[in-house]
């Protein structure tokens, strides 16, 4: 891929090419390597390749250490790639470091809420650091209070809010300077069900104003609702990328269930549907392949035309867990991309 003409899409856009980097990792073994290891080093990423298109979310997904921190930190000019081109907003991470974070917006992994101040003094904090007038900044500081309906606790320390307004005061803060693109690196992480659908919510609304999203989440959920790609990063490279559907289209494993009232019905069903797995303990029948609805008109007409009445029947696609677990093996725990432990319940939530 050519990283010029990658940039067909606009000054808003994210190309990555032939992206490498790697850590040095204390304590190795001189003699062998482990896998994900070159001469000694922990690669982290090696030759990624990606685009995101300007007004696009763009998620990227993978197991805990795969890289997706790292990635993020390098396309926000905060450590240097080994090898390879990356271009933000039309300049290149490398020689323009200047004019990338002049584009953009970051909200990482923690909040960067200064609990000792109120929600309008973090926002004029970052109005300041950017060098804005000061009336600029508190109509600036007005507007985004009232987008992110903080407007009512204006004076409160951020230290009396909960998790669900802590970090919409953070994305908030990151929305100052109006980027054109905005890096989210697992943004809901610890929120509550309704904390968490509030923010896909004003995520959305920044999209629909033009704004590009670069996403990194470990709630697959997520990454289906809000994203329009998805790249799913293991060992080092893209593994696989394309929309939700098109990823859940590669995997196989779609099925449906039929559950019966009396074991009688399950019998006769069972002979009718002899191609089907039967569970006795549970009086079910599984079926695999295709879940359309004309498939399951002809299976249910089958049934009928045998006189048999299924009690429920229950329907099963692939979905983003499947491809998750498809693409990376089923690992979801693991080291960090500097080779801290992580816990396994981390890995898929």
């Amino acid at each position: 891929m050519n990283a010029s003409a990658g940039m067909t899409d606009g000054p808003d856009g994210i190309v990555v090419v032939g992206l490498r980097k790697s850590y040095g990792e204390k304590n190795r073994k001189k003699n062998g390597e482990k896998n994900g290891e070159k001469n000694g080093q922990k690669v982290v990423l090696d030759g990624v390749d990606l685009k995101v298109p300007r007004g696009t979310v763009f998620a990227l997904l993978g197991p805990n250490g795969a890289g997706k921190t790292t990635m993020v930190q390098i396309l926000t000019t905060l450590i240097a790639a080994d090898g390879g081109e990356a271009h933000v907003a039309g300049h290149r991470v490398d020689r323009e470091p200047d004019a990338v974070r002049a584009a953009i917006g970051v909200t990482g992994q923690f909040s960067a809420v200064d609990n000792l101040l109120t929600a309008e003094e973090n926002i004029m904090l970052i109005a300041d650091l950017l060098h804005l007038p000061q009336e600029e900044g508190r109509r600036r500081a007005a507007e985004l209070l009232v987008q992110f309906g903080l407007a009512d606790v204006a004076d409160k320390p951020a230290s009396t809010f909960s998790g669900g307004m802590r970090r919409k005061l953070d994305l908030a803060m990151t929305l100052v300077g109006r980027p054109s693109i905005i890096f989210l690196d697992e943004p809901t992480t610890g929120l509550d069900p309704a904390s968490r659908r509030a923010l896909w919510g004003i995520i959305q609304d920044l999209v629909a104003e033009g704004v590009t999203i670069f996403l990194t989440t470990q709630y697959l959920e997520e990454a289906d609702r809000l994203a329009d790609r998805i790249a799913l990063l293991d060992g080092g490279k893209i593994v696989a990328q394309g929309t939700a559907q098109e990823l859940k289209a590669r995997i196989p494993g779609g099925h449906v269930t039929l559950r019966f009232a009396d074991i009688h019905r399950f019998e006769n069903a069972s002979r009718e549907l002899s191609e089907a797995v039967r569970n006795e303990e549970a009086l079910t029948l599984q079926l695999a392949g295709d879940s359309s609805i004309p498939a399951l008109r002809s299976l249910l007409a089958r049934l009928e035309d045998a006189g048999i009445e299924a009690e429920e029947l229950t329907v099963h696609t692939p979905d983003l867990d499947d491809v998750f677990l498809a693409f990376t093996g089923g690992r979801g725990a693991g080291r960090d991309e500097n080779g801290a432990d992580r816990s396994a319940k981390e890995s898929i939530r």
